[in-house]
């Protein structure tokens, strides 16, 4: 690989190489996220009445929700799996794996029989099926951020590996405005009755499209450099330990800074998305297409802005634009539910907007983030574990712990609170975490491999605390 002081930066790949890398990521997330979120959609909006029928909506949605988080449960065990083999065999084989696995549990679900029809087995199968997906996307996001931080260059690696970030809202804008244009084009009662189905059935159609464009990108050259590095050591009779072994053992403070990178993000995504269809709905009561039109736009401005915050993070570093949504959103918190209560479908507009856009300021530069602290050899393991791990204790309890809240207080305020305080476990998180931008994905080790900042931005990381 050279020393520190001689190696030069990876060099860009071409514009129309890094285009298919992109497409195929950003693709494939969009559909795994769609089939991802469709589930919180609908959690929030239909499976609370024909799997978990009760007296209480707010108890029904509660039980929704409690197999809306088995799928997150499932996440970190996805991603050792998909970790360690995507660190021995390649990134590209493990990418269609998951997207297969996700398409057909998504599908399935579609196909269940409700408690009416079964009694409580609708419930038990509904819960395997999610973790099945949880499984599955375990292995995605890690993957898919992966191959593009690794093909997108030095310099323009937050830009191109915003890109498969993206694919959140982007799955997020399909779900729901599928799930809207059937409310709008249906009445409750045939919505309920069959209508549900068809965004479940729509995933089949969906990964046949994703499978053909995913199947036809290449390996990431960093890999297989690195992959041919380990083979001549194993020939050697050096022996490696496994990927998930090694994490733990030299690389445990980066997956503790991943999972606060993401804890505050996480928990404001899904408060922002899953768990405002409660609020607006049951709390509200305001309609169903109010609630997922709000979500529908503020989807679509996020999916736009998601990539200008990952440029941005190539000019200014990853820990300025992430602290910039941190703290934004901590502020936000108390904001969002103030305008939601205005009950004005204008000003939920707005609410769910700019805590999008704030959310983007956090999302955008993670994946290069989250890639630049690991080295190759473990960058898919520590990369997903950390990510996974981070979903388990904010995402996967977000809407729950925001339901019970609302359930206990009947108030806004304890949920803002929590809200704030997740943004802040972000913002000192990375306030500590060393910058990476323009890190050589080549090298081994931070040290070295990080370019050293302009005068003017080393003044600017030691004002931030690093």
């Amino acid at each position: 690989m050279g020393s520190p002081t001689s190696a030069q930066p990876s060099a860009p790949p071409g514009n129309s190489r890094i285009g298919r890398i992109v497409a195929a990521s950003l693709v494939g997330t969009t559909i795994e996220w769609y089939d991802f979120f469709l589930y919180g959609s609908a959690a929030a909006l239909v499976f609370n009445t024909l799997f978990f029928p009760s007296s209480d909506p707010l108890v029904g949605t509660l039980l929704a929700f409690l197999t809306y988080a088995v799928g997150f449960a499932a996440r970190p065990l996805g991603g050792v799996v998909f970790g360690h083999y995507g660190d021995k065999i390649g990134r590209k084989k493990l990418l269609v794996i998951s997207l297969l696995m996700m398409g057909g549990a998504t599908f399935a679900m579609g196909l269940l029989p409700t408690h009416a029809s079964i009694g409580v087995w609708a419930p038990i199968l509904l819960t395997v099926l999610r973790l099945v997906q949880g499984f599955a996307l375990g292995g995605e996001w890690g993957g898919a951020v992966l191959l593009v931080s690794e093909h997108g260059g030095d310099k323009r690696r937050g830009f191109w590996a915003s890109w498969p970030q993206a694919g959140a809202p982007g799955g997020n804008l399909l779900a729901t405005g599928v799930l809207a244009l059937l409310a709008t084009v249906q009445s409750d009662e045939t919505f309920l009755a069959w209508g549900w189905r068809i965004p479940f059935l729509l995933s089949g159609v969906l990964v046949m499209i994703g499978l053909w464009i995913r199947i036809s990108v290449e390996e990431s050259p960093v890999f297989l450099e690195a992959q041919k590095k380990a083979q001549e050591q194993a020939a050697a009779g050096v022996k490696e330990q496994p990927p998930v072994v090694e994490v733990f053992r030299k690389s445990w403070r980066e997956v503790l800074l991943a999972i606060g990178t993401r804890f505050g993000e996480n928990i404001s995504y899904y408060i922002l998305t899953a768990f405002l269809l409660v609020y607006v709905t049951v709390h509200l009561e305001m309609s169903k297409s109010d609630a997922l039109n709000a979500v529908l736009i503020g989807s679509a401005v996020h999916f736009v802005t998601i990539p200008l915050w990952g440029a941005l993070s190539d000019r200014i570093g990853r820990r300025p634009v992430t602290l910039i949504g941190a703290l934004g959103m901590a502020v936000w918190a108390f904001g969002f539910f103030a305008l939601l209560d205005t009950e004005s479908f204008p000003v939920i507009v707005l609410s769910v907007t700019v805590g999008l856009l704030l959310h983007g300021a956090m999302y955008g530069p993670q994946a290069a983030f989250i890639s630049e602290m690991f080295d190759t050899k473990v960058r898919y393991s520590g990369a997903s574990m950390g990510s996974q791990l981070a979903s388990i204790i904010g995402g996967a309890l977000a809407p729950l712990i925001a339901v019970e809240l609302l359930k206990d207080y009947r108030s806004s305020v304890p949920i803002s609170i929590y809200l704030c305080f997740a943004a802040l476990v972000t913002a000192v998180t990375v306030w500590i975490a060393k910058e990476t931008r323009g890190r050589d994905l080549a090298k081994d080790g931070l040290h070295g491999s990080v370019p050293a900042a302009p005068a003017a931005t080393r003044k600017d990381s030691v004002t931030l605390g690093g």
